[in-house]
């Protein structure tokens, strides 16, 4: 369910910054810094998130250990490093996205609420309704600078029968330019094979209990893991 949510805030991203012409993801224009937080029922995802037009990096803390995401629409290409190790993962995102994610399937619906101020910035608020192509729901209401920057969701997802609650906050936004070396792998990185890795983190079927996870750990609220930040990149 994180992975879809995080589809579907993708497809609110691009209505916001095509004015509505749903085509592709080209997300805000302009380029900033702020302090992401997302939770849901059953996990937290917090942490810096830096962001130039094509180009995205999001750092967290896991286990107690930093782990950074960039995401590179530009170059349709996604790296996980893991700072520690000084070790990274990549994928490319061109192969899933345009078919599962292709946002002209997607029916959406906005309406435009007013003007507000929101985690200390003028805002837009609207109210969103969308059905994917998979017949995945989102409703809700959204936030948004004259940039087209998503400064706050508070919304429900629906898929297959379950509904999870989620809020999405940019706290200390500062939009100015971004250091370009944010958005690349360094060169002393090794990379790593994704292959084995890929298949532990995955854990056999979706739907199935997460390895390690006991019974008397359900309902717990939980931190944004490695297996988390690997579907995110899937």
């Amino acid at each position: 369910m994180l992975k879809k949510i995080w589809v579907l805030v993708a497809a609110v991203a691009a209505v916001i910054a095509s004015g509505g012409a749903v085509s592709a993801i080209e997300g805000p224009k302009v380029e900033y810094s702020a302090d992401s937080y997302m939770e849901t029922a059953e996990a937290v995802m917090e942490g810096p998130i830096y962001y130039a037009p094509g180009k995205e990096r999001r750092e967290y803390l896991t286990d107690g250990q930093k782990m950074v995401m960039i995401t590179r629409q530009d170059k349709k290409t996604a790296w996980m490093l893991m700072p520690e190790e000084k070790t990274y993962m990549e994928m490319k995102l061109s192969s899933r996205q345009g078919r599962r994610d292709d946002l002209s399937a997607y029916k959406i619906e906005q309406t435009i609420i007013g003007p507000e101020t929101v985690n200390g910035v003028n805002a837009t608020k609207s109210k969103i309704v969308m059905i994917a192509p998979d017949g995945g729901k989102m409703g809700g209401f959204m936030w948004t600078t004259r940039d087209g920057i998503l400064v706050k969701m508070d919304a429900i997802a629906v898929e297959k029968g379950s509904k999870e609650r989620f809020t999405i906050n940019l706290k200390n936004l500062k939009i100015g330019k971004q250091d370009p070396e944010l958005f690349e792998v360094p060169a002393d990185y090794t990379g790593m094979d994704m292959g084995g890795i890929g298949r532990a983190l995955s854990g056999g079927d979706e739907g199935g209990q997460d390895e390690g996870q006991q019974p008397q750990d359900k309902g717990k609220k939980k931190g944004f893991g490695l297996k988390d930040a690997f579907d995110l990149l899937k």
